[in-house]
């Protein structure tokens, strides 16, 4: 009698991907690829529209309302938080909603952005229409300007004709891949435009590990010269530098400084680990400088938390000394404070 299966055997997902299923992986990616490259080879021929659809988001006083139905719904979702993200206030508008009391969170000074791939859906025909005739001006994404959606908009992003990854040309594919990539190109020209930079990219992403990246890295600094970060004469002995870093709380590292105060070394807790365990403490009245690790990578006072976190999957360091201008230290990054910050793993 045969034995039936277990029940972890017949939900067992099958894990080969056969040699005509990659072939198929790969037509799908190559057919959403090569929409975009035709996109891109044709931005010549549509340039026109193109500046006038810029023009219109980073001038916008207002809101950018994103609005479409189906999966060009969901595509305008993303399109807006990217706006959002980058400066453009933004949020979207559902059509068949607007119509039924929702207009209101249209307002003058805002500027719409209409997505319908055949450019001939009812609903978002009809809110083009309508925000057309009261004076809003609209941004069309649409197979072709010549559509019913086309023509109503001020500017229109023609996305051409399309065909989808999908085998039989139904499921939205390389229509919504293209209509987002384009919609990413707007928002992105518009920030380029109105000079968007790193640190008003931090201001819209306070957290995550965008904006921990994003942070100056003095505004993360725990150890602090002057606080409870030893600055030491690069001619102290190593036991006047470790008398000077003093007990309690501290940094695992003595700074070490020219005549001019100018950062010349650093040393470590493991530094003096390995001195004391290859010389022994008789080593400890030495001079600093004949054991200190002299000129040190370092950050600049001005450096964000992105180049710390750089700097160590690069060097391996578990302090990095912070400079001045002229080269003076301020502080001490101990990797402890990045893996607290959840940018870097132990």
């Amino acid at each position: 009698m045969p034995s039936e299966p277990t029940a972890s055997s017949a939900s067992s997902p099958a894990t080969d991907c056969p040699p005509d299923e990659v072939a198929f992986l790969r037509s799908v990616l190559r057919a959403e690829s090569g929409t975009l490259d035709r996109l891109a080879d044709e931005l010549d021929a549509t340039a026109d529209d193109w500046g006038r659809a810029i023009g219109m988001v980073a001038d916008c006083d207002g809101h950018v309302v994103v609005a479409g139905m189906g999966k060009s719904g969901l595509v305008g979702a993303k399109i807006s938080a990217t706006l959002s993200s980058l400066g453009r206030p933004s949020h979207t508008l559902h059509p068949a909603e607007a119509v039924h009391g929702d207009l209101g969170r249209v307002r003058r000074g805002d500027v719409a952005l209409l997505l319908s791939y055949s450019g001939e859906t009812e609903e978002v025909v009809a809110l083009a229409s309508i925000l057309a005739a009261d004076g809003i001006p609209c941004i069309g994404i649409s197979r072709d300007g010549t559509s019913s959606l086309g023509r109503l908009c001020a500017a229109h992003l023609t996305l051409g004709r399309v065909t989808e990854a999908c085998p039989l040309n139904l499921a939205p594919t390389a229509s919504t891949t293209a209509m987002i990539a384009v919609g990413d190109a707007l928002a992105l020209a518009a920030a380029r435009r109105r000079d968007f930079d790193a640190d008003a990219f931090h201001r819209h992403h306070p957290g995550g590990l965008l904006g921990a990246g994003l942070r100056p890295v003095v505004e993360v600094l725990r150890f602090q010269v002057g606080r409870n970060v030893a600055v030491v004469a690069d001619t102290a002995t190593v036991e006047e530098a470790l008398a000077a870093a003093g007990d309690g709380r501290r940094a695992g590292a003595v700074l070490l400084v020219d005549g001019q105060g100018r950062l010349s070394g650093i040393f470590t807790d493991g530094d003096l680990r390995r001195l004391v365990n290859t010389r022994g403490a008789a080593a400890l009245g030495g001079p600093i400088a004949e054991v200190m690790t002299r000129e040190p990578r370092c950050l600049a006072d001005t450096d964000l938390v992105r180049d710390a976190v750089r700097m160590v999957r690069e060097r391996r360091v578990d302090e990095i000394p912070v400079v001045d201008g002229d080269g003076r230290p301020v502080g001490i990054l101990d990797i402890q404070d990045l893996v607290a910050m959840k940018v870097v793993s132990e």
